[in-house]
């Protein structure tokens, strides 16, 4: 019964974010760039704030994969490269945190422009 409640809370949380999502690209002039900037600073201030940990806690996967879950690497990145190498880490812990999800993305988007075909609009 614990995986099916683990299983639930990361459907819902995440669930809520693509919802929030869904609300602000039909009810406002913001461009999903824009949301997702806005959803990757969201994350990350509220790990600064200490709100986000919690979530994570209780939600799993359903906290760290949607892009808020990229902005709290992010931040616990830069929070434990301070801690280790003072102000320098503030510049590179939140890549070395995330890089290899970069990685990821620019290795499959690479591979997806070789399948795909351009198309003119």
């Amino acid at each position: 019964m614990d995986i099916f409640l683990n299983y639930l809370f990361a459907f819902v949380i995440g669930g809520a974010f693509c919802v929030i999502a869904q609300i602000l690209i039909d009810k406002t002039k913001l461009t999903p760039a824009r949301i997702l900037v806005v959803y990757v600073c969201a994350g990350v201030f509220l790990t600064a704030i200490g709100v986000y940990e919690p979530l994570v806690k209780f939600a799993s996967t359903g906290a760290t994969v949607p892009l808020t879950g990229f902005g709290y690497s992010i931040a616990n990145g830069v929070r434990e490269a301070v801690d280790q190498k003072g102000l320098l880490g503030a510049f590179t812990g939140g890549l070395t945190a995330t890089s290899g999800g970069i990685a990821l993305a620019i290795v499959l988007g690479f591979i997806a422009s070789l399948i795909t075909s351009r198309k003119s609009k």
